[in-house]
């Protein structure tokens, strides 16, 4: 690389890695949809879904409060930050003949969004 051109490949990198990392406000906005079916506190009863708390670093369809779907059972996903963004993506895709109504989150910025206030919010 020719020696100019690196201090705009850095700028370049580092702003990608900021954007990269999601706005957890906004994040939260888009969370109020999800909160129709999942609770943000462990071991929250009545929820349609699982709880999100501690997501991170959990597998997929271990919570012993909720019903999964075998497809997700037998998913071996380890939920973070790039299995949460193709599962929110497309959850059919991601697992076919998971349990979960929701067509998917198509805007790659709130995918980001969303999963940066669920790794703050949910520790």
């Amino acid at each position: 690389m020719k020696p100019f051109l690196l201090p705009l490949a850095a700028c370049l990198l580092w702003g990608g890695a900021a954007h990269a990392a999601g706005d957890a406000a906004h994040g939260e906005k888009l969370f109020q949809e999800c909160r129709a079916c999942h609770a943000a506190e462990r071991n929250a009863p009545g929820t349609l879904g699982p709880s999100l708390y501690g997501v991170f670093g959990r597998k997929a369809g271990v919570l012993d409060d909720f019903r999964y779907s075998p497809a997700l059972k037998r998913s071996d996903i380890v939920w973070n930050a790039d299995t949460l963004n193709a599962y929110l993506a497309d959850p059919q895709k991601a697992v076919p003949a998971n349990r979960m109504p929701y067509a998917g989150l198509p805007e790659e910025r709130d995918r980001a969004d969303l999963i940066e206030y669920l790794r703050q919010a949910f520790k």
